[in-house]
């Protein structure tokens, strides 16, 4: 399985014949706007991103509220990046409000990105100050957690809501 990412703005995305269809979400954040895909087979958007679904837990038509966390890794850093992700506690996924998560790897150069959906705005920063959130990140930034030598850049956030499930 395999998810796709094109950027626009939401008339512009919203018009695309990709948009309506059983695969897609429309996400829009302060003007800006996202369309994905999951789907099997070739990258549908002709200015897309592709990405290889890594890990994948719950239904993306079931959020409200999107979490894209971009993260840069080093080439020689993939394969610690990913067994790390494979070997994560899942406890996010108890949490009051979840709806999905997605690790996604980039076909090309880009970023990986870890994508939350949530029934709310409200249920995601319930997360961020849970005990499972400290849990999952209790080793940021110690010598237990990654090499910072993994990174190719700062990662980074963005956050939308979900105005369209076709």
């Amino acid at each position: 399985m395999k998810l796709y990412i094109t950027y626009g703005t939401q008339h512009y995305l919203e018009n695309l014949p990709e948009a309506s269809s059983d695969h897609s979400i429309l996400l829009e954040s302060s003007g800006d706007a996202a369309l994905i895909a999951e789907l099997e087979g070739e990258n549908p958007f002709q200015e897309g991103h592709g990405y290889e679904i890594l890990n994948a837990r719950g239904q993306l038509k079931e959020g409200s509220f999107a979490v894209l966390n971009h993260i840069q890794v080093t080439e020689e850093g993939r394969s610690l990046f990913e067994e790390r992700f494979k070997q994560r506690a899942g406890l996010v996924e108890q949490e009051p409000g979840f709806a999905a998560i997605r690790v996604l790897r980039p076909e090309e150069n880009d970023p990986y990105i870890v994508m939350t959906l949530w029934k709310s705005q409200g249920d995601f920063t319930s997360w961020q100050q849970s005990n499972a959130y400290a849990e999952a990140h209790k080793n940021r930034g110690t010598g237990s957690g990654l090499p910072q030598t993994l990174f190719s850049g700062p990662s980074f956030v963005k956050e939308y809501d979900v105005v369209s499930k076709s």
